[in-house]
């Protein structure tokens, strides 16, 4: 376990630029468009004679606040909640892509610069290095984009506070109809989920970056889209009946783009959540998340996943490109 962890610390030593400052640099991205976005609607308001909060209703929000039904305040709360998440979802959406090219070269690199020689002289297993890499991917590099995208949220929501206390206006009491701490529960909460997930695209990436001798991204993608174009041929020429949209959707999709999050979402029936504020707050509920186990389809992945991961271990062992 010791000799795991270190391999562990290794794999972010290695890749901190893309662990850790692609998460941060993006949020600060985030922020920074905020802050520009905020900037360019004072420029606004002073060129065109418009000063938000001179109204009197306006002086004290808490009353209006007050004034609003139990449907009302929930609507805003979501909105707040849905405001602070998608801080995540943008870190999220640059974190998969770090997450699907590092399991791309994650064994391949090991074997271009011939640094494998020096790994397999020591006292550790292709098994050990293997599960170091995995963990690395699907566990703490997701840790660090929650972590960045809770953090920016809160930011944002600070920003977006202190804004409108400068036009004489206070909002803490609407802020404190979010629920931060449902958001963060729901993003730390969804991540065994995401591990099971994205199992299938990792050991795709993985088998492909130990079995391919040279550009393992063209095999990794060439091989699932030349089978997915085969069945569409077939099947518009009536050689086959099977249907190639299956294909498309639950293997192709799931083989090469299970590590962005929330694709199991399709399978909870809240893929559009509107402007119902019962379908957000179900939106950030862990029972619903978690009734996506009781389909066979994250199972079936996660079980194609590992024996894609037990041939990798196979291939780095026995691989030779001498």
């Amino acid at each position: 376990m010791k000799t795991v962890y270190w391999l562990i610390k290794r794999e972010f030593w290695e890749h901190r630029g893309g662990f850790f400052w692609a998460p941060v640099i993006t949020g600060g991205v985030f922020l920074l468009l905020n802050i520009m976005g905020i900037i360019g609607g004072e420029v606004f308001g002073v060129h065109h004679g418009f000063h938000f909060g001179d109204a009197g209703d306006l002086e004290n929000l808490p009353r209006l606040i007050n004034s609003l039904d139990a449907h009302q305040m929930q609507m805003v709360g979501s909105g707040l909640d849905m405001a602070m998440l998608s801080a995540s979802f943008l870190i999220s959406i640059v974190f998969c892509f770090v997450v699907f090219f590092y399991c791309l070269g994650a064994l391949y690199d090991d074997r271009r610069d011939r640094s494998i020689l020096f790994w397999k002289s020591l006292p550790i297993s292709n098994t050990q290095t293997v599960a170091s890499k995995v963990i690395a991917a699907i566990i703490a590099a997701p840790i660090i984009a929650i972590a960045c995208g809770v953090l920016t949220g809160f930011a944002m929501l600070l920003l977006f506070a202190i804004t409108l206390s400068l036009h004489g206006v206070s909002v803490w009491s609407l802020l404190m109809l979010a629920h931060p701490l449902q958001v963060i529960s729901f993003l730390i909460g969804s991540l065994p989920i995401y591990m099971l997930w994205s199992l299938p695209t990792v050991g795709w990436l993985m088998l492909c970056s130990s079995w391919a001798r040279s550009k393992p991204f063209l095999w990794a993608v060439v091989i699932p889209v030349a089978l997915g174009v085969i069945l569409s041929w077939f099947h518009i020429l009536g050689l086959l009946d099977v249907r190639s949209d299956w294909y498309w959707r639950e293997i192709l999709a799931r083989v090469l783009f299970s590590v962005f999050p929330g694709g199991w979402f399709k399978d909870t029936g809240l893929v559009q959540i509107g402007h119902d504020p019962q379908a957000i707050s179900d939106f950030f509920s862990l029972s619903n998340a978690y009734s996506v186990l009781a389909k066979p389809d994250i199972w079936i992945g996660a079980v194609a996943g590992v024996a894609m991961l037990a041939l990798s271990v196979w291939f780095r062992r026995w691989r030779d490109d001498s």
